[in-house]
C-alpha cells in the first residue's frame, strides 16, 4: 500500500514538472501609419489689466470707509453670516463688482477649541459663507478665493471668551495684500 502512495505522488510530482508545448508566436497590434498633421496658429493678442479705481483703492485703506473693515466674526462652532456684517459684505461685494480686475483671498479663521481637523474644516466654511454672499451681491468666481487657516493664524492668544470671539472670523484681503 505505501508503494503504491509512492508510485502514485512520483508519478504526480514528475507530471506537474513537465514542460508545456510553446504557444503559436504572437502578433502585435496593427499599427497605422499617418502623416504630421500640421497647425495653423494665430496671432496671440495681448492681456491687459483693466484699470482699478483709484478713488476705490484709497477707500480700502481709508480708516473712515465701510471697506477698511476687513473681518466677519462668527458665533461659537458656526458659520452663518450676522445680520451686523451683511452691510459690510454688500460694501465689498459692490467693490468687487466695479472692479473687476481686482482679487480678494477670504481666509477663514478658527479659535483654539476643536481639534485641528475640525477647525480647519470649520475656518473653510467660514471663508465659503463670506464668499458667497460676495458672489450673490455681484462679485465673481475668479476674483475670490478661500481659504482656511483653523485656528493657526489667532488675533489673541488668552483662553477667554472675549479673545476666542476675535479668532472666529473670515479675513478679506485684497490683491497686494496676501
Amino acid at each position: 500500500m505505501n508503494k503504491m502512495f509512492v508510485v502514485f505522488f512520483s508519478t504526480l510530482f514528475l507530471a506537474a514538472c513537465s514542460s508545456q508545448p510553446a504557444a503559436p508566436e504572437q502578433t502585435g497590434a496593427h499599427v497605422e501609419d499617418r502623416k504630421p498633421v500640421t497647425v495653423e496658429t494665430q496671432p496671440v493678442t495681448p492681456v491687459t489689466a483693466g484699470k482699478v479705481d483709484e478713488y476705490g483703492l484709497d477707500m480700502l485703506k481709508n480708516p473712515k470707509s465701510i471697506l477698511s473693515k476687513r473681518s466677519v466674526y462668527f458665533d461659537f462652532d458656526q458659520y452663518v453670516i450676522k445680520d451686523e456684517f451683511k452691510s459690510l459684505l454688500e460694501a465689498h461685494g459692490r467693490f468687487l463688482a466695479t472692479n473687476g480686475k481686482i482679487k480678494m483671498l477670504i481666509q477663514g479663521n478658527a479659535d483654539e477649541r476643536g481639534s485641528r481637523e475640525y477647525n480647519l474644516a470649520l475656518g473653510q466654511k467660514r471663508a465659503e459663507a463670506v464668499k458667497k454672499t460676495l458672489l450673490l451681491i455681484g462679485g465673481k468666481e475668479e476674483q475670490i478665493e478661500s481659504v482656511s487657516l483653523g485656528e493657526e493664524k489667532p488675533r489673541c492668544d488668552q483662553h477667554t471668551e472675549e479673545c476666542w470671539a476675535q479668532n472666529r472670523r473670515g479675513d478679506m484681503l485684497y490683491s497686494g495684500e496676501f
